[in-house]
Formats: structure tokens, sequence, C-alpha cells
């Protein structure tokens, strides 16, 4: 009985972890356009540039953060 119930916890833990992973979000601007935007994988400096640095666990507080940068104020 034991050894069952130890079976189905790792099994949901192992089938489990794809959905824990941990998905970024970076506030990244284009550098044509100029227009902030959120990107779900790190920007490779050329066509999108890395703002600021830092990466953000969900989408809102990437979307705040990029309210919050100088260099995305609507102008």
């Amino acid at each position: 009985m034991v050894r069952t119930i130890l079976a189905a916890i790792l099994a949901t833990g192992i089938m489990s972890l794809p959905v824990m992973a941990a998905e970024q979000y970076w506030v990244a601007r284009d550098a044509v356009s100029k227009q902030c935007e959120i990107v779900p994988k790190k920007p490779d400096g050329t066509l999108i540039v890395d703002l600021g640095k830092k990466k953000y666990a969900s989408e809102g507080e990437a979307r705040k953060a990029m309210e919050a940068m100088s260099d995305c104020k609507k102008k």
C-alpha cells in the first residue's frame, strides 16, 4: 500500500514538472521602430534590444515594468 502511494506521488511529481517550469518574459524594444514590447524569450540584441536586463516571472510584472521605463513612454 505504501509503495503504491509513493509511486503515485512520484509519478504526479514527475508529470507536473513541465507545468511548474516558469515562463520568463523580457521587456524589449524593436531597434527599427523603437516600440517596446514584451517577449517570451531573451532578446538577441540585434533587432530586438533588451531593456532593463531583467527577466520577469509573469507577463503582468513585465507590463508594469515596461510602463515604468522611460524608454517605453509614449511621446
